[in-house]
């Protein structure tokens, strides 16, 4: 049995943050944007990286005396969190949670190299205003990049509707610092494969875990490339496959999108690109998806900077709660009920599309982005399908905000139902898309659900969410019925049970869906490598379990 309260005590010796254990913070902390309520035992506001230090080496060092078995997911462990908009229940654990969003929120920009240095506790929302200042961005934001800070981005291996263009969040991470088992601070980037040997002779733990990572990678080289998922995005796993490219040998590759269970980031060093001044959509109204794997196939051909969509379902919901979609814009509100007027008429006539399609074009001036849309659209008349391209910034972003907010509005506003996140990130490659579809609308159909579908149309990347009564015992037994066929048809199709928001509670037990046994057992042992006690976020890529996963859903 853990007595916390004599951990707590021993805590407020060395640590110099705020250590809460009382009820009410408690429950705050019980859950993120998941469908789970996991209680924490402690939750800590480290001042800095000294304060995490000496906790990882207090757990470390009680963690056996405190745990019948090494694997329990009840076991004495640390989880860092900041935003808590982890949506798969990554931020959630039963011990001790770490806030790094009170003080470790301090960042700064180098224009000249186009770099940032950031600590994992710094929302989005602050950074992005201060890169623009510099014509510079991160281009691999989040549709929630109000909600999300940049540790939860690295955790995740944060893509969104840039990434057709930029890639996931993998590609901007330069450096690493990183806390480990040991309690000691480590700085990792891509070093050159002649320079590992050296590397992995230091005499510590550090020199210990390149040698046994390089050993790893080495000795199942040809079974770790071949499971590398074929879709352009991917959180699913650990990156095995990504550690060794061009001579280089870099574990920051398979600690981004790691969600925290094998060490704490303190600092990060990323890349930034430079923004472009002009940008125009081109929106294209379906009326039927039977020919949407073609249509998507036209449009990537042209190189936009990003492809999204959202369905009918999203877009009556938009016009459902339509004030308060304006006010979100903060603009001109007669100017913006004159531009929501088609969607208005839509509604009002039942001639919804059964999908929007947006392709993003950006240029140099307005002239090469009307170019690049007037070329689209001619190669799109054969589909018969109605496009519009917008005129201003204000009428673009009221496509933005109907894509990015449903999933709030619909958090927000249904009664007698919550927004259920657990086949939200289901990704294929575009081509399956007119088959794959269809037989997953069945599926949630046959369920007699509610849901909306948005998506990175352009990555094959859809975000499903079910509204559902969770009081009700028939729809928490549901959720592992419905997730075992729909992980088996993204299976069949070769695809990736999670694009973005990673595994967490919901999607660990159902990895043997995507990987072999052989490709689980080496997860298995880069954990161990890692973090052999199990003390980093314990339940999430390795050992999580359906039975924990459903006795955790919130009624």
């Amino acid at each position: 049995m853990i007595d916390y309260k004599e951990i707590k005590n021993e805590f407020q010796k060395v640590v110099k943050g705020e250590i809460f254990d009382d009820v009410e913070t408690l429950k705050k902390y019980s859950k993120d944007a998941s469908l789970f309520e996991v209680f924490p035992k402690l939750v800590i506001w480290p001042k800095d990286a000294e304060d995490i230090k000496n906790i990882v080496k207090f757990v470390s060092n009680h963690k056996q005396e405190n745990t019948g078995s090494q694997d329990e997911t009840s076991g004495l462990s640390i989880t860092v969190r900041a935003a808590g908009s982890c949506m798969s229940g990554g931020s959630l654990n039963e011990s001790i949670i770490l806030d790094v969003s009170k003080y470790f929120n301090k960042f700064s920009i180098d224009a000249t190299n186009r770099t940032a240095e950031v600590e994992p506790g710094v929302f989005y929302r602050d950074f992005e205003p201060e890169t623009l200042k510099h014509n510079l961005i991160l281009p691999c934001y989040t549709a929630s990049k109000n909600l999300c800070a940049l540790g939860g981005m690295i955790g995740n291996n944060a893509a969104g509707e840039k990434t057709l263009r930029w890639g996931n969040m993998e590609n901007f991470v330069e450096e690493l610092e990183v806390i480990l088992k040991d309690g000691e601070l480590y700085t990792f980037k891509a070093i050159a494969m002649e320079n590992l040997h050296q590397k992995s002779g230091q005499q510590n733990f550090e020199g210990e875990l390149y040698g046994k990572m390089a050993h790893l990678t080495y000795e199942n080289k040809i079974v770790i490339n071949e499971a590398k998922p074929k879709t352009s995005k991917n959180s699913a796993g650990y990156y095995l496959w990504n550690i060794e490219k061009n001579n280089m040998f870099d574990l920051t590759k398979i600690l981004v999108g790691s969600q925290g269970t094998l060490g704490i980031v303190t600092k990060a060093k990323i890349k930034l690109e430079e923004t472009k001044p002009q940008s125009k959509l081109l929106v294209i109204f379906m009326n039927s998806t039977e020919k949407l794997g073609d249509v998507v196939n036209v449009i990537l051909s042209h190189k936009p900077e990003s492809l999204e969509s959202y369905d009918d379902a999203t877009l009556k919901l938009a016009m459902r709660f339509l004030p308060e979609m304006i006010k979100l814009m903060k603009t001109n509100i007669l100017k913006l009920l004159w531009n929501f007027l088609p969607e208005v008429w839509m509604t009002v006539t039942g001639s919804m599309p059964k999908l929007v399609l947006m392709a993003e074009f950006s240029g140099k001036d307005e002239k090469e982005t009307d170019l690049y849309i007037e070329n689209l659209k001619k190669d799109l008349k054969k589909f018969d399908f109605k496009t519009h391209s917008t005129n201003t910034a204000g009428e673009a972003e009221k496509y933005w905000t109907i894509r990015r907010e449903s999933f709030n509005l619909l958090r927000k506003h249904v009664k007698n139902g919550r927004t259920v996140p657990f086949i939200d990130d289901i990704c294929v490659e575009p081509k399956f898309l007119p088959e794959f579809l269809p037989k997953i609308r069945k599926i949630l159909d046959d369920a007699k659900l509610v849901y909306t579908i948005a998506g990175h149309a352009g990555n094959g990347n859809f975000h499903i969410i079910p509204l559902m009564d969770m009081k009700d015992s028939h729809n928490r037994e549901l959720i592992p019925i419905l997730s075992e066929q729909i992980f088996n048809l993204v299976r069949e199709y070769g695809g990736s049970n999670s694009a973005e928001h990673n595994d967490g509670i919901i999607r660990t037990p159902y990895l043997n869906k995507m990987y072999s046994a052989q490709i689980l057992d080496l997860f298995s042992e880069t954990k161990k490598i890692f973090d052999p006690q199990n003390i980093f976020n314990p339940g999430k890529k390795v050992n999580g379990t359906i039975e924990y996963m459903v006795g955790h859903i919130t009624k």
